[in-house]
């Protein structure tokens, strides 16, 4: 895999011919997965319903052991932000993203601190003592993103974070993660299938296919950031996308 100007050439993640099966009928869900992520890309991870994307994160997080294969794990902090949101609907925008540093044995008054400075981030700080049932779908993943950010991750793993949302809102998160992105020189692992999407957030995107799930390809994007997605170079990006992902379908 490729780099560009934001990576060192050292990864903090690698699999090599890594393969799964479902616990409960033992069918092959992953097959011989070989990624490799740089430090500080930008990567995506898009494909098909059934090619065991959710399957992968559980291993990539430690949260599943794989039949075969080798995990390495050069990440210390994964951050974690879900499709779902995931929020703790008792706690307050605050107190869930000061629930990971509260995890981490910190006092009060300094995740306090912390979990502020992660919502004034994510433009959120008026909303600080609002609950999740009153935030709208936009704030609820910005404080997902918050909560991730207040463990200062050098790994940010995001799950479908935009499918949810309406592309007003999306056009607007996206701009505050590249951002933040860029900021924190942290690296994103991102699983999508948004085309547009991972060809403007991108560094490399790697195309799984399904039934069991195995990387076929993966394609890097050489455009220049900011990217402009009116241009005639972006829409090349994505038909070229669109048709790898055709050839594997």
């Amino acid at each position: 895999m490729q780099s560009n100007a934001h990576t060192s050439g050292h990864s903090v993640l690698a699999l090599s011919r890594v393969c799964a099966r479902y616990e409960d009928n033992n069918k092959l869900v992953l097959r011989d997965i070989t990624i490799s992520v740089p430090q500080g890309a930008f990567v995506s991870l898009i494909g098909p319903s059934g090619a065991g994307k959710s399957t992968l994160l559980r291993i990539i997080l430690g949260l599943m052991q794989p039949d075969s294969g080798e995990v390495i794990r050069s990440f210390k902090r994964p951050g974690m932000v879900f499709q779902n949101y995931a929020l703790f609907p008792w706690l307050t925008a605050l107190q869930n993203v000061a629930f990971g540093p509260k995890q981490r044995g910190m006092p009060k008054q300094e995740r306090e601190k912390i979990a502020r400075e992660k919502l004034n981030e994510v433009g959120l700080e008026h909303l600080e003592g609002h609950y999740p049932a009153q935030l709208s779908g936009g704030q609820r993943q910005r404080v997902g993103l918050a909560r991730a950010l207040a463990i200062s991750p050098d790994l940010l793993i995001m799950d479908e974070p935009f499918s949810n949302l309406d592309t007003i809102t999306s056009e607007e998160l996206k701009a505050d993660l590249l951002k933040i992105w860029r900021e924190y020189g942290m690296t994103i692992l991102m699983v999508n299938h948004l085309i547009p999407d991972a060809v403007e957030l991108s560094d490399d995107i790697m195309i799984m296919s399904a039934h069991p799930g195995e990387i076929k390809h993966t394609m890097h994007v050489d455009l220049a950031r900011p990217r402009d997605v009116r241009s005639t170079q972006f829409f090349s990006r994505v038909d070229e996308l669109t048709e790898n992902i055709r050839k594997i379908s």
